[in-house]
């Protein structure tokens, strides 16, 4: 034992557990330790990474198969800019080369919302980095940058003295704010202001936009129609031929980069652009306007509720004039006019009515068609008739009167009409309202064209016949009004009547329309005697014996031949005629021995005549309008009768 040593204590070098062998020992095991916790770490390390991995490669198959349609939609959207060319609508003019219609180059302020939405919030996010006051003043959040140009743009607009001063910043800012890649914030601006407001307002553009000027305001608008805002036709020819007068408009796709420059070598899928072909029509300008003025006037005087005209080329069936009152004028404004009672709609062949005793001359032809009759056999005309348990009464109280053929028509008694109309039978009679196009759409190149009214054959009661034959229970339009009278003047061939002449595309090819309709409705025999036999409408006797029911129609200096018409309206209170309200009517031919011009007239309920004075007929307006157009065309004047017509055999 040691010195200093006590019994039992251990020594230093003494252990109370013995080492395992192969364990070990000292500065081993600690270097062993240390190897186990960087082992323990690694793993742990190497299980974020795979976990990183992983979860980047779901991630990524997320991006790329998930959202990556979404994304790459919205990258395209952000990027792509597509252009329209849009197409210059198509003239219209008159058979003389006289502008009716044209269109005017103008400015569409237009944006691409989702765009400028975020180039604004990009240049004032790099406002917001740049910390500048000036910077983040020209450069506001988006609300108050859409804020700002929906209120100066109508401003600036509406100082121009454009015609679009009604743009309200509601409107505006509405479509600022919309989700789409094209809108157009004001159309029809000044070229000046519109470029003047984009240079201002950095992805507003001044597109090219055209608009429709109508030079001559109400003349000939029942015929023309217009176009809406949004450049389709509305009414009349503008709507009916809105296809070919529209052209189809031309378009463009680009990309563009982050400051809005356009890449090189991205246009792509260009439509090239088509403009609409011209029109010219049939109408007359000069004429149009005299009979529309005409119109307004005895209207005026005759106190009617509306007046209408139509004028053919008895050879051609081709519409020189159409015209009615009350027609709108489209560069006024059209919300004060519609409350005056204007209107766009064209009643010349939207409106039927009873045309009365106008329509005689389809039972007259047919009685001279058929041979049951001559002009001058005399027929024995009482004061009324009885038609299948109706009776038929004329105008003027009379005994039984001698009239001529000529002289029923000629003085218009309804009771010797249905006598002639009981020899040509009801048969024959439906047949020949057939061929002179009662009851048929005349196929007028215009929209809105009624066919008129007429009972079928299998519907016709004793009744019926009592009516159809003096031009009542049925109704027409003016215009087929005017084609029954044109037959008649065109040697007893019908043709379709037309509007347009000719159509011309953008480069130069005329396109010629197709040949009308013709019906052979009675033989030119027929037809030449019942003109004659009508010029007693308009003849004038100081005794008035011989004298007709429309003297006031006479022109001097030519043949005139034509019917006078009194139709009652019916009083939808007792569902009957009226007593007191009429249509007042009259067609002619002029000249009659050398036709050129078929004229229609129509009065709607007048408390007197055209010209303010007593009485109720058209007469007087078709002297008129016949009067300006013969003297006008230069019209060789018709050699003098031999002797006058009998109307009343002595």
């Amino acid at each position: 034992m040691s010195r200093g040593s006590r019994p039992g204590a251990r020594t230093r070098s003494q252990s109370a557990t013995p080492v395992p062998p192969g364990r070990p020992f000292g500065l081993e095991a600690v270097a062993v330790v240390g190897a186990d916790q960087v082992t323990r770490r690694m793993k742990i390390v190497r299980t974020f990474v795979i976990v990183g991995v992983v979860l980047l490669t779901l991630r990524l198959a997320c991006v790329q198969l998930v959202w990556g349609p979404e994304l790459a939609a919205q990258a395209q959207n952000q990027r792509t800019r597509e252009y329209t060319d849009f197409a210059r609508r198509g003239t219209v003019t008159d058979r003389d080369g006289a502008q009716l219609a044209y269109t005017m180059q103008a400015r569409s302020l237009t944006a691409a919302p989702l765009v400028l939405r975020r180039e604004i919030q990009e240049r004032h996010e790099m406002a917001v980095d740049s910390g500048d006051p000036e910077q983040l003043k020209k450069f506001p959040p988006v609300e108050d940058a859409l804020e700002e140009m929906a209120t100066v743009i109508p401003e600036m607009v509406r100082e121009s003295g454009a015609s679009v001063q009604k743009v309200k910043p509601a409107e505006i800012l509405r479509k600022l704010q919309a989700d789409n890649s094209y809108t157009v914030l004001v159309r029809n601006v000044d070229p000046d202001v519109a470029v003047e407001i984009a240079e201002r307002f950095p992805g507003v553009a001044a597109d090219r936009q055209d608009i429709r000027q109508y030079p001559n305001g109400a003349i000939a608008e029942n015929v023309i129609g217009k176009i809406s805002i949004d450049g389709e036709g509305q009414f009349g020819l503008e709507a009916s031929a809105d296809s070919v007068l529209s052209g189809i408009n031309g378009k463009s796709t680009e990309d563009v980069s982050t400051n809005g420059h356009i890449i090189p070598g991205t246009l792509r899928d260009q439509v090239p652009v088509i403009h609409g072909s011209d029109m010219e029509l049939t109408l007359d300008l000069d004429l149009q306007t005299y009979v529309q003025q005409q119109l307004e006037q005895a209207k005026e005087n005759s106190r009617a509720k509306s007046a209408s005209a139509v004028v053919l080329d008895s050879a051609t069936g081709e519409v020189l004039a159409m015209a009615n009152t009350g027609t709108i004028d489209p560069t006024g404004d059209i919300e004060t006019q519609l409350a005056a009672g204007r209107f766009f709609g064209n009643p010349a062949i939207e409106a039927p009515f009873e045309p009365g005793s106008v329509a005689k001359i389809i039972t007259a032809s047919a009685a001279i068609e058929d041979g049951v009759t001559t002009p001058d056999e005399v027929l024995q005309v009482p004061g009324s008739i009885n038609m299948a348990g109706v009776t038929v009464k004329d105008a003027w109280p009379h005994g039984v009167v001698p009239f001529t053929t000529t002289g029923v028509f000629g003085k218009s008694s309804n009771v010797g009409t249905l006598m002639l109309a009981d020899r040509v039978g009801q048969d024959r009679f439906a047949e020949m309202l057939d061929k002179f196009g009662v009851g048929r759409y005349t196929g007028i190149e215009l929209p809105g064209e009624s066919q008129g009214l007429l009972l079928d054959r299998s519907q016709w009661s004793g009744g019926t016949f009592a009516n159809l034959p003096i031009g009542q229970g049925m109704s027409l339009t003016l215009l087929q009004m005017a084609g029954v009278y044109q037959a008649i003047a065109n040697d007893g061939e019908r043709i379709q009547p037309r509007i347009i002449r000719s159509v011309t595309a953008p480069d130069g090819e005329v396109t010629e329309q197709p040949e009308p309709e013709r019906i052979r409705v009675v033989s030119p025999e027929t037809a030449r005697t019942v003109r004659e036999m009508f010029q007693a409408v308009t003849q004038r006797d100081p005794s008035r014996v011989q004298q007709g029911t429309g003297p006031q129609a006479a022109v001097e200096g030519y043949q005139i031949a034509g019917k006078t018409g009194t139709a009652q309206q019916v009083n939808p209170d007792c569902n009957c005629y009226s007593n007191s309200d009429y249509w007042i009517t009259f067609a002619g031919i002029a000249p009659a021995d050398d036709p050129r011009f078929v004229i229609a007239l129509m009065l709607d309920d007048p408390e007197r005549g055209v010209h303010g004075e007593g009485g109720q007929s058209a007469a007087p307006l078709f002297h008129d309008i016949a009067a300006w157009l013969l003297n006008r065309d230069n019209v060789p004047l018709s050699p003098p009768r031999e002797g006058d017509l009998i109307l009343r055999a002595q």
